[in-house]
Order: structure tokens, then C-alpha cells, then sequence
């Protein structure tokens, strides 16, 4: 269980730092983004049987999806919280260490926050509310109690958290229809990226 765990919580730790010590996302998030994809490469043989890569183009036209409802969505529902935004240009002192942020920051958010996310909300959190022997249950196990429970939990911890909601209903059926992690895994990395270029696009910072 704490290999699945621990990367997620590693990288909330990470994100509150900056909050309670005033530490500079400038330095937190290239620190966070290594340290998490470390510890995922660290226990990677743990995930290996599950992720089989493939290409999926249903997995990525679902990502596409939520990118389309993340940004339609927009002012339809109230915001949990006030996003805090990352704006590189702001965080540095020069044009050249922006675009060393930006690049952190894509790779967080395509390559790690993905592979992290899925494991914990996908893989652990919708086999351990069927059963507390978890590794017992297949992936890609339905039962509508975990698909809602872990649905909603998954919205709730974005300040988007209505196409958040959406977001991990759609991840879900994508890992229900392949029983293949690394499916769900390539539309979350496929969303981050869309929504990563329309940031950098339309200078939307709060979407970081």
C-alpha cells in the first residue's frame, strides 16, 4: 500500500511547503517534480504489471474530452478556493529562467502528475473501497461505489472541481474499458498537455 501512496503525498507535502514557509514555487515545483518522479521510478516495479504501454487513440480523445470540458466549463460553477496561479514570468527574474519553469512545469504536469495520480486515484483509491486486500482485486474492477466515491474525491481536490468530477469519471471508463493503466494514465498526460498549451497560449495562470 505505500508504494502506491507515497508519491501522491510526497507531492501534496511538496505543494503545501511553499504555503506555510514561503518558499518560492521558482524553487518548489522543479524540486517536487524531480523528487516524485524519483520516488515513481524507484518503485516502479511495483506499478510494472499494471501500466502496459499501448497506443490508445479512445484514451486520447478522452483526454482531449476533459481539456474541452476543463476549459468550457469555465465560469459555470464557483471555484473551490482561489487558485493561486503559476505564472513562470512572474516567479523569475529573467526570460531564460521562465522558460526553465515552464519546462518543469510541463514535465510535472505530463509526465509525472499523471503517472502519480492514476496510480493513487485509478489503481489504489478504486481497489481499496471494493476491498482492503486490494491487490487482490483487478484493475479496472467496477463497482458504482468506488467509481463515484473516487470520482468525486478527485474533483474535490482541484479548485476546478466540477469538470474535476467529470475528469475522473471519464478516466475511470477509460481504465474500465482497457483494464490497462497506462490507458487512463495517456489521457490524463494528454489533457495536461492541451491545457498546458493553452496556458502558455492565453496566459491563463490560474489554470496552473
Amino acid at each position: 500500500m505505500f508504494k502506491y501512496i507515497a508519491p501522491f503525498v510526497l507531492f501534496a507535502i511538496l505543494t503545501y511547503i511553499p504555503e506555510v514557509t514561503g518558499l518560492s514555487q521558482a524553487v518548489a515545483y522543479p524540486v517536487k517534480t524531480v523528487a516524485v518522479a524519483l520516488l515513481l521510478y524507484h518503485f516502479r516495479a511495483t506499478f510494472r504489471h499494471e501500466v502496459k504501454p499501448v497506443m490508445d487513440w479512445t484514451a486520447v480523445l478522452a483526454g482531449v474530452l476533459v481539456f474541452l470540458l476543463w476549459t468550457g466549463m469555465e465560469g459555470m460553477y464557483p471555484l473551490l478556493g482561489e487558485p493561486a496561479g503559476f505564472n513562470p514570468f512572474d516567479l523569475s527574474g529573467s526570460h531564460a529562467a521562465a522558460l526553465v519553469l515552464i519546462f518543469f512545469r510541463m514535465c510535472g504536469a505530463v509526465l509525472v502528475v499523471p503517472v502519480m495520480e492514476e496510480i493513487f486515484w485509478r489503481s489504489f483509491a478504486l481497489r481499496v473501497l471494493i476491498s482492503s486486500r486490494f491487490r487482490e482485486i483487478s484493475p479496472g474492477t467496477f463497482t458504482w461505489f468506488s467509481f463515484i466515491t473516487v470520482s468525486v474525491a478527485f474533483g474535490f481536490v482541484h479548485h476546478h472541481w466540477l469538470p474535476g468530477i467529470l475528469a475522473g469519471m471519464v478516466y475511470a471508463l477509460v481504465l474500465y474499458r482497457t483494464r490497462n493503466l497506462f490507458s487512463p494514465i495517456l489521457s490524463h498526460a494528454v489533457t495536461n498537455l492541451l491545457l498546458g498549451t493553452y496556458v502558455l497560449w492565453r496566459g491563463e495562470w490560474l489554470y496552473w
